[in-house]
């Protein structure tokens, strides 16, 4: 019985959550699928109905810290904050009981901002998540982060029902049963398996100038192991889609081959993962290889985007959408001391972590010859590493051939290996 959680703030869509109840329940009973509904108020004001499982005012009394605010004076931004603060135990409560497999909601900005960071802090990927929205369109990054979230465009504004609405919502209730219900035969195909059968979970970084070695990687690995491979775009979101994998306990081993992002956090680029990068491998003890890969750039959207203090910086246009800037000595230095700190802080077996140094060059085009060479910049990111990791039980490996090399990516796939050998 696939079980479903509608939440939303109810005193302002309380007909546009009844509708989707109603078709939750109308689409159950014509496929003859059993469905229970939970239904989740995270509004304003108290509302009352009988569809209503779980109340704002029993969201309050039960979840709520000692001396909660009076909602009633509160500002919009400081309600949403404090309603996610409410939903969120609520909601990963309702899920660690194991039988939650969807999450519903419709809403406007304010809404699918409050729904949203709930689905990010308390569902897993994997579970199905969906909102129906006035604003699944433009910069959906901060809504969606680093998580499954399903945007459905709205059409018209939810304030109201009218045909059009009634279409979409009826189609998102369709979407959502036919999610939870895969969702639900998935989950009980893993009953019983036996871990002998599992595969490695290798996780990947990948860039576009470090394609052909993780293409190497992924080749070789697949070819000689039993693993299954997660290749992650490091865009910012994929790393941290990638940390956040990790931290539930989704990946068994990592070959961080491009660390780019740590160089958008630093200097200011739009491709950062924040300043958490590298931190969930470390502390959970993986095996766990890491690289340069791409930290010869900073990455930035048109050309006409760049921030004025980096316009007389050497720029590459790699297409009409995304400027790359080659990092400066200094910016490698600190990039190699992110690196080393991270390491040094949180590793909880250091047995299991090597960093891999490609001399030749960190991208495709920091090779000699190509527009982001620059060898005292890469020399400088090389020895701070390699000096500040120096004692800490950590292996470094420095070679001569650049990152892309075949032969360069077949050894580091087999030093993965020989750590999950003796792990």
């Amino acid at each position: 019985m696939p079980h479903i959680i509608l939440l939303g703030t109810l005193d302002s869509k309380l007909n546009e959550f009844l509708y989707l109840h109603s078709q939750l329940l109308s689409l159950s009973a014509t496929t003859s699928t059993p469905l229970k509904i939970t239904t989740i108020d995270c509004g304003r004001t108290p509302t009352h109905h009988p569809a209503i499982t779980i109340t704002q005012s029993q969201l309050i009394s039960q979840y709520s810290p000692p001396n909660p605010p009076d909602i009633t004076s509160l500002d919009r931004g400081s309600l949403i904050r404090y309603m996610i603060t409410l939903a969120t135990p609520c909601v990963r409560e309702l899920i660690s009981k194991g039988d939650v497999h969807g999450i519903l909601s419709a809403g406007g900005s304010g809404g699918t901002s409050l729904v949203s960071a709930v689905m990010r802090a308390a569902a897993p990927i994997g579970l199905p998540k969906l909102i129906v929205s006035t604003v699944a369109l433009g910069d959906t990054g901060p809504i969606v982060g680093e998580t499954d979230i399903t945007l459905m465009y709205s059409v018209v504004d939810i304030a109201g029902m009218n045909s059009m609405l009634r279409d979409v919502l009826g189609n998102a209730a369709g979407a959502m049963l036919g999610m939870s219900s895969v969702y639900e035969a998935r989950l009980a195909s893993f009953v019983g398996k036996g871990t002998e059968e599992e595969k490695v979970r290798v996780g990947i970084t990948m860039f576009g100038v470090t394609t052909p070695c993780v293409d190497h990687i992924r080749e070789y690995l697949t070819e000689k192991y039993d693993v299954e491979i997660y290749v992650f775009h490091a865009t910012g979101h994929g790393g941290k889609a990638m940390e956040r994998l990790i931290s539930e306990g989704r990946l068994d081993a990592v070959l961080d081959i491009t660390t780019t992002e740590i160089c958008d956090h630093l200097v200011g680029g739009n491709m950062s993962a924040g300043p958490t990068r590298l931190e969930a491998a470390l502390k959970r003890g993986i095996p766990n290889v890491i690289s340069l890969g791409a930290t010869d750039m900073v990455n930035f959207g048109a050309l006409s985007s760049v921030p004025p203090q980096f316009k007389d910086r050497k720029l590459l246009e790699h297409n009409p959408t995304v400027t790359l800037m080659r990092t400066t000595p200094e910016e490698c230095r600190q990039i190699g001391e992110f690196i080393v700190s991270k390491i040094k802080t949180f590793a909880a077996d250091p047995a299991k972590v090597e960093v891999w140094l490609p001399r030749g060059g960190v991208s495709m085009i920091a090779k000699p010859g190509q527009i982001f060479e620059d060898a005292d910049a890469d020399l400088i990111l090389v020895e701070t590493v390699r000096k500040g990791l120096k004692g800490s039980g950590v292996r470094v490996m420095e070679d001569i051939r650049d990152i892309n090399d075949s032969g360069f990516a077949v050894e580091i796939a087999e030093s993965l290996m020989s750590i999950v050998r003796k792990k």
